[in-house]
């Protein structure tokens, strides 16, 4: 009876609708990294498969971006005469039947005898037209491939919106790194010189020290790092810290070892710890505290920076997260702008303060999220 059940399991519909379903998946991250001829060649084999056509073209204004179907001395006939096909369309927008006077070639065995040349559209702009040859021109085969041009015109501007998050993530990172520099550079060198004379060996330790910071914070491309690399980077901020401030930083961190592999957002974790040290201790005299907590949260990461500070006025958080100039919070919009371009508005800064109440702020990350990948450096 089981046999019985697998051998009739779904009905023709069934079957042929999640073959669909699959191939559009196999051409799907080929056509989310834009139109390359790289990319159009790697997809162009699926995209046919959902056709069933005897051969599919992808032009731009360029020429002929990539060719599947039949080879040999039928693609030579056709291949050449591709980027003529595709420059109406192109140019209108419209899709075009083209019958044998306008395609077919000499060769009587030739499998090519109709095209359907549909528009490829982003941002209401015609960038390019994929073009099925056929022996035959249906309804059906034109409604196909306005269809599938339609769904790769939805694919590429997908591509184009997550072209358009890196630039600005990286335009954010430089933005981060300018704003970091003024802050911390010059008080860590006077640290430094301070030891020169006295203890010189601390002095070249904190050099290196700096020397690996800088390193980690200006280094270039990798929008992503791992949870521990980005912590041990604040240890060298700390470091660096404790030898301006002496006694009157106390550091204490609550790590879950589980949560150390996740990747984040570069630069997410020091800025938010700069913040609890100025503004936790610049302008007092006494002891500050900081806490720094990483938690499991079964799916995700949480993690948060703490101080018992000063504290700061609601409206001027407010101010900083929204990116008002005139705050002096190093990175705090910047990096909620960042995790929220990331993962979402779900994903922001929260943040826990009121004046002479110090400063929380937290954030979470998933474990896991498509397209967040560390760079090995």
């Amino acid at each position: 009876m089981f046999a019985r059940r697998r051998k009739h399991f779904g009905t023709p519909a069934d079957k042929a609708t999640y073959a669909t379903l699959h191939t559009a998946s196999l051409a799907t991250p080929h056509l989310r990294e834009g139109l390359t001829p790289a990319a159009a060649g790697k997809a162009s084999r699926h995209l046919r498969d959902l056709l069933g056509t005897a051969a599919i073209a992808i032009c731009d204004s360029s020429g002929v971006l990539a060719w599947d179907g039949v080879g040999g001395p039928y693609e030579s006939n056709h291949r050449g005469d591709a980027k003529a096909i595709a420059a109406p369309t192109l140019r209108s927008g419209r899709t075009a039947v083209l019958g044998a006077h306008d395609v077919a070639c000499g060769d009587p065995q030739c499998p090519i005898r109709t095209a359907v040349v549909a528009p490829i559209v982003t941002e209401e702009r015609v960038v390019a037209v994929l073009v099925a040859y056929s022996i035959r021109t249906s309804a059906a085969l034109v409604r196909a491939t306005e269809e599938v041009a339609r769904w790769v015109s939805g694919q590429i501007e997908l591509a184009e919106l997550n072209k358009e998050r890196t630039r600005a993530m990286e335009a954010e990172l430089r933005a981060l790194r300018a704003q970091i520099s003024p802050h911390f550079i010059y008080n860590a060198l006077a640290a430094i010189a301070s030891f020169v004379r006295t203890d010189p060996e601390r002095a070249r330790e904190l050099l290196l020290e700096f020397a690996d910071f800088s390193r980690y914070a200006l280094r270039r491309g990798g929008e992503f790092t791992t949870l521990s690399d980005e912590l041990r980077n604040v240890e060298r901020y700390l470091v660096l810290e404790q030898a301006r401030f002496g006694d009157r930083l106390k550091v204490s961190l609550l790590i879950a070892p589980e949560v150390l592999p996740v990747v984040i957002p570069f630069l997410v974790v020091q800025p938010l710890v700069e913040n609890a040290v100025r503004h936790g201790l610049e302008g007092t005299t006494g002891v500050g505290r900081i806490t720094i907590h990483a938690r499991d949260r079964i799916n995700e990461a949480e993690i948060s920076v703490e101080d018992d500070g000063a504290g700061s006025d609601p409206e001027v958080i407010r101010a900083a997260l929204s990116g008002e100039s005139g705050s002096d919070s190093v990175g705090l919009g910047n990096v909620d702008a960042r995790l929220r371009q990331v993962y979402g508005d779900a994903y922001g800064l929260v943040v826990e303060t009121a004046v002479d109440a110090g400063t929380k702020v937290t954030f979470r990350v998933p474990k896991y999220s498509s397209g967040v990948h560390a760079v090995s450096r």
